[in-house]
């Protein structure tokens, strides 16, 4: 191994590394603060003041499932009267028109439908926020639903939603849900399942020191007036939610995480779509970095340019490096064999096995090492999210699948980063719910 390639694989281990000891080692010091925090928020289920909620549900070829989702809606806990649902049809060329025509007339005091030329997601939440006039608004994608408690959940997180923005920093002015994959049915779904889990652990650390970087679709809540005060959605890249988190994180504005309110989504089905859509995921991020550039390593900007958004960086770009070195390797493993066959044939060599031969470099006890650390953050995110069930095979494959597949996309949006490009949204139009889902209730 040469002395750069050695150079860059003990960067990249010791990121990943300290990545994990961090995060493990901010939870455990701040879980009883959590724990705390939780039953507080429980106790004022019944005291709290509840503010006035508008969730926005914004709709493209959506016939399929957003019936779905506003039913998940309607079932919500939350005070008669202050809720409130607009779903925008988002110039849909299938019926997800009538559909949410059918809910406004049958709940015409909680349902508001509205239909404008297509132009994005980014428009028809503009479009909504625009509309509404409630303390608060959020956003809930039509391929999901949540529980009936989420709501009342998320709201407690916004203590200071009376104080006008901009009275104190690190004011807490948006607040994200667990998000959990729905009954996975396939493959790919599972390892997402497994991969959302610990997405959910990650969120909450990075709440705690104020380093969110992205709002997800499927049920942010934000504080109305947030958008007077930074403005409203941009295309961003088709990656709306993190550059409002990103614009958020540079106002020196806090952004909550209530990881007892769980909202479910489906992930792609296949292979090719999980591929479109991470695509897309990273491009976005590093995207958005590149637009941001100026908030890096810059203390007055928080934990989010001093924590997040570099280290993020440095894993994407470790994992090419990484990667590179490994097609190299190969590739120059395959020309020796093909000197070898050039000049001698082929030849068969009886292998043996013996301990005393065995290799124990310092970077296989590294990586080890950062294995036991990825499963001691799944063993605490199953706790933290719920989850009856610590281990099982969808674990075990996540761990041996996920690292030979996230290269490809990590290497496509580095090319598209360096060279500008959006990746489409059209690509993954079809990651809509087709399994069976449980609906609760809808509430009169």
């Amino acid at each position: 191994m040469n002395t750069i390639q050695t150079v860059v694989l003990y960067i990249f281990l010791f990121v990943g590394i300290y990545f994990q000891t961090f995060i493990l080692g901010t939870y455990f010091i701040n879980r009883r603060k959590i724990r705390a925090r939780t039953k507080i928020h429980d106790s004022l289920e019944h005291t709290h003041e509840y503010p006035s909620v508008t969730i926005i549900v914004p709709c493209y070829n959506e016939e399929k499932t957003v019936g779905k989702t506003i039913e998940s809606l309607l079932a919500l806990e939350y005070p008669v009267g202050k809720l409130y649902i607009s779903a925008v049809d988002d110039g849909s060329q299938d019926n997800t028109w009538n559909v949410i025509q059918r809910y406004q007339k049958q709940y015409p005091t909680i349902v508001t439908a509205h239909r404008k030329e297509n132009g994005g997601k980014y428009t028809a939440l503009n479009f909504a926020i625009a509309h509404a006039t409630t303390d608060i608004v959020g956003c809930l994608d039509a391929d999901s639903f949540v529980e009936a408690n989420a709501l009342k959940k998320m709201i407690p997180y916004f203590e200071d939603w009376k104080t006008p923005i901009g009275t104190r920093q690190h004011m807490t002015v948006a607040v994200t849900p667990a998000m959990k994959i729905y009954r996975p049915q396939t493959l790919a779904q599972a390892l997402q399942r497994v991969e959302y889990l610990i997405g959910i652990f990650i969120r909450k650390v990075q709440a705690l020191i104020s380093a969110i970087y992205v709002t997800p679709g499927p049920f942010s809540l934000f504080r109305r007036d947030l958008f007077s005060h930074v403005g409203f959605f941009r295309h961003a890249h088709n990656t709306e939610d993190m550059e409002m988190a990103f614009r958020i994180q540079s106002k020196n504005l806090h952004i909550e995480n209530a990881h007892e309110a769980t909202v479910y989504t489906t992930g792609p089905a296949t292979f090719k779509k999980l591929y479109a859509q991470r695509v897309r995921w990273t491009s976005g991020f590093l995207l958005n970095l590149r637009d941001y550039h100026w908030i890096l390593l810059r203390p007055r900007y928080g934990n989010m340019a001093l924590f997040t958004a570099p280290l993020g960086l440095a894993l994407i770009f470790g994992a090419v490096i990484s990667i590179a070195f490994l097609i190299y390797r190969f590739g120059v493993t395959l020309w020796h064999w093909y000197l070898r066959f050039h000049t001698i044939g082929f030849s068969f060599s009886p292998w043996h096995w013996n301990w005393f031969f065995i290799s124990t470099p310092a970077y296989l006890v590294l990586t080890l090492l950062i294995y036991i650390l990825m499963i001691g953050m799944v063993v605490e995110a199953h706790a933290l999210a719920r989850e009856r069930s610590r281990f099982s095979v969808s674990v075990l494959l996540y761990f041996l699948i996920f690292p030979l597949i996230a290269p490809l996309w990590l290497l496509v949006s580095v090319y598209n980063a360096l060279r500008s490009r959006t990746p489409s949204w059209q690509r993954e139009r079809a990651v809509h719910v087709t399994a069976r889902t449980r609906t609760p209730t809808a509430r009169s």
